[in-house]
């Protein structure tokens, strides 16, 4: 495996098992900036926004998990994407309201883009509005 592939899956684990910024800059550039076209995820722009709203997501679903579907390397291009499915359900407060009991299988994609075996950028490809009429938050 090289490099970026382990980097990434270090970073991937820490990210979706709620580790925060604390637990994932270690595979990042300290700027490292994200993107998505969802809107719950709108108003963050950096990585670390985005590995501290995954930390918070654990609190109204504390049994948070994820499926690894693929993962797979672009050495060329120094892109690592990974494809999984997070479930939970929500029974922890911290939602819009209080605990629905509405379980999630959430499909989604994190193309990461390294720089010195770092990740620099990250983008994320999720339905939200599916995920949220799925707890029924939406």
């Amino acid at each position: 495996m090289n490099n970026i592939s382990e980097q990434a899956k270090f970073f991937f684990d820490a990210c979706e098992t709620g580790k925060g910024w604390e637990g994932c800059q270690a595979y990042c550039h300290p700027e490292a900036t994200f993107s998505a076209q969802a809107d719950a995820l709108g108003d963050i722009k950096t990585l670390e926004g985005y590995t501290e709203w995954m930390k918070n997501l654990l609190t109204p679903i504390p049994d948070g998990h994820y499926d690894l579907k693929f993962f797979a390397a672009d050495t060329e291009r120094n892109c690592v994407s990974a494809f999984a499915v997070f479930h939970g359900t929500q029974t922890g407060p911290g939602g819009p309201g209080e605990p629905t009991g509405k379980t999630v299988a959430a499909e989604y994609v994190y193309a990461m883009h390294f720089d010195e075996n770092r990740i620099k950028h990250m983008t994320k490809i999720w339905n939200d509005g599916v995920s949220l009429r799925q707890l029924g938050w939406a």
